[in-house]
């Protein structure tokens, strides 16, 4: 048996790559090896604390945190718009940061003084105005330091910016979190990593800075002579001390390194979205999976929800308007790239695609920004910010408007309470299940009291009983909200058991927007009818039935005006499957063979092609397939009866 690791044949590295990345290797260690081989060990406590030395420590200490800090003030806004914000000469602007990493550092010298010295661009203006000269001054070294160091905090942090999907900070938004609050309680720490590992690299290039320095602040003792500079110095007096300095930079240097493996280098780890951690299957707590009982006697209550109606006007892509009542729930259906998800985008004020004239109640909300709106948005995966408890997470909206601390801990605790999901207020969400963190995350939108809930697939990542068990806890608790909601799925049973209405898009236009009921009996939409189970055949309408578009004809007990596109809808029970050509009184026959077959509940599904109708699903019991020999490849005879057909007019 092979052991787990061991290095099999087909993972030997060619001798044509080894030879060469050894002398690679031994190429940089060799430097490295000089410096330990020739550091004075007996002699290196004197070397580090000569006065001269810790001067130089102290002085780079201090030029190095500034640069720091400054790099944090003015980087920290520049990494976040080039990560985030469209505009014209971003990657001038990207090359303008680059610059200085591949700049020599002498020339980035140069450059400084002749923009900040006494003769400079801005060096006169600084002198007369405020008495300010960089050059040969301490401050001159912090400005050299900091130019040649911030591109590392810029880049490492747009880096994580970049893969920080915004749907978080969108989510924030929804909750009524301004630009600036969900920068620095969700952008901010979920990059945070990032953030850490860029400050390092700065610190660390910003201590070892020489060319810049040297060039624009000069090599004054106790004003801009830094370590590196120090170390230039001892190597004309003094080789063995400058060693021992040069030990202490290396050493330094390092550990700024070895602290950031797997951040910076290419080291693999778990950089995976903390979305996705999350996601990871866990199985359900007792208290998940038990019936959802009423509140307990003493639970608060929600309070007589305010009504909201709603008006929205759509333009753009998704083209519609959409009036509703207060308390009403509309399901969005439709095929992929209908516009479902660019109309809830719409109404948020977050899509450059489609624009979104909207009122809620008596108030024009159009030109509000998104977390003014009080529209409320839950994302399919729920979008829980993962650096805070649940808790944190359902109080968030109420922080976000104001509300004070405790008591919006305590109303938090109250919807999660309703949910069901009280007991877990201090868990992370990588610590929930997918069922519980979809609760936290219809609690943090309903406690954030918003006019308008958006839902964008709540329960599409649960499996069937938690899904069944969330819908219950949803229905019962979208009865309570007194605005509009919007549900996207693709489960005809949410359509069915949550909605009021059911608005059909596709291509960005309504093609329906009725009672699930009507829906249900009448789907104008092909996507939709086979949503719902049914056979779905586009056709022209003939004088007694439809010449269908993929080539055959239909009959129907019901035909529609001649010339009329319709589609044809067929339930596939109503479908009969033969061995044999059926005799009788079936209008329409069709010769097929099944090419899949499938369980459907206590039923089986068949799949069945025919040359002479478009293809054609049929539900039959296990015995009666038995009893007909049917398998995969069977040839059979299918018939519809004129009655079991209906023409729906698109």
């Amino acid at each position: 048996m092979r052991r787990p690791g061991r290095r099999t044949a087909g993972a030997r590295a060619p001798l044509l790559l080894t030879v060469p990345a050894l002398l690679a290797v031994a190429f940089l260690m060799l430097p490295l090896a000089g410096i330990l081989v020739r550091t004075s060990w007996g002699e290196l406590g004197a070397h580090l604390t000569a006065a001269a030395t810790t001067e130089a420590l102290r002085l780079s200490l201090l030029v190095s945190l500034w640069a720091l800090g400054l790099s944090l003030l003015l980087g920290v806004p520049l990494a976040w718009l080039l990560a985030r914000v469209p505009f014209r000469g971003k990657a001038f602007v990207r090359s303008l940061v680059l610059l200085p990493m591949v700049l020599p550092p002498t020339v980035g010298g140069v450059a400084l003084l002749l923009a900040f010295g006494r003769r400079g661009l801005l060096g006169p203006w600084l002198e007369d105005t405020f008495g300010v000269t960089l050059p040969f001054h301490t401050s001159g070294a912090v400005l050299a330091a900091t130019f040649v160091a911030m591109p590392f905090l810029v880049i490492s942090l747009e880096g994580a910016l970049g893969g920080l999907r915004p749907r978080y900070e969108e989510t924030a938004a929804s909750l009524g979190a301004s630009p600036v609050r969900v920068f620095l309680t969700v952008t901010l720490p979920m990059v945070a990593p990032g953030l850490i590992a860029g400050a390092a690299l700065t610190w660390a290039r910003a201590l070892g800075e020489f060319g810049a320095t040297i060039t624009f602040a000069g090599n004054l003792p106790g004003t801009t002579q830094t370590l590196p500079l120090q170390v230039y110095l001892l190597l004309q007096d003094s080789p063995e001390a400058a060693t021992s300095v040069s030990l202490l930079l290396l050493a330094i240097a390092m550990i700024v390194l070895i602290a950031l493996r797997g951040r910076w280098t290419g080291t693999p780890g778990d950089h995976r979205d903390p979305a996705s951690r999350a996601a990871d299957v866990r199985p359900e707590d007792p208290a998940a999976t038990a019936p959802l009982p009423e509140p307990a006697p003493g639970l608060p209550r929600a309070s007589a929800p305010e009504p909201w109606p709603l008006h929205a006007a759509v333009t753009g892509f998704t083209r519609l308007t959409l009036d509703a009542g207060p308390g009403t729930t509309i399901a969005v259906v439709g095929p992929n790239g209908a516009g479902k998800t660019t109309l809830l985008r719409a109404l948020l004020g977050l899509t450059p695609r489609a624009h979104a004239a909207l009122r809620l109640g008596d108030d024009d909300v159009t030109a509000l920004p998104p977390h003014r709106r009080g529209v409320a948005w839950v994302p399919q995966d729920g979008a829980l910010f993962p650096h805070l408890s649940a808790l944190a997470n359902t109080a968030y909206g109420l922080r976000a408007h104001g509300e004070p601390r405790a008591a919006a801990r305590r109303a938090a605790q109250d919807w999660l309470d309703r949910l069901r999901v009280g007991h877990l207020a201090h868990r992370r969400p990588a610590q929930l299940s997918g069922g519980q963190a979809q609760r936290v995350a219809l609690a943090r939108a309903l406690a954030a009291r918003p006019r308008l809930l958006l839902l964008d697939e709540p329960l599409a990542a649960l499996d069937q009983t938690t899904r069944a068990r969330v819908r219950h806890t949803l229905r019962r608790h979208l009865a309570e909200f007194g605005g509009v909601c919007l549900i996207v799925t693709h489960d005809p049973v949410e359509a069915v058991s949550l909605a009021d209405r059911v608005l059909v898009l596709e291509d960005g236009r309504v093609l329906q927007d009725e009672p699930p009921a009507e829906v249900t009996r009448h789907p104008r939409s092909p996507w939709v009818a086979r949503m719902l189970g049914r056979n779905a055949w586009p056709g022209t309408a003939t004088a007694d039935g439809l010449a269908l578009a993929g080539g055959g004809h239909l009959v129907v007990a019901e035909p529609l005006p001649a010339g009329t596109d319709a589609l044809a809808v067929i339930a596939p029970e109503a479908v009969s499957v033969h061995r044999e050509r059926p005799t009788g009184s079936p209008r329409n026959v069709w010769p097929g063979t099944v090419r899949e077959i499938t369980s459907a509940g206590s039923r089986l599904r068949l799949l069945i092609t025919s040359a002479e109708a478009p293809d054609l699903v049929a539900e039959i019991t296990p015995g009666a397939a038995a009893d007909l020999g049917i398998a995969d490849g069977s040839t059979v005879w299918t018939s519809v009866k004129a009655t079991e057909a209906t023409a729906v007019p698109l």
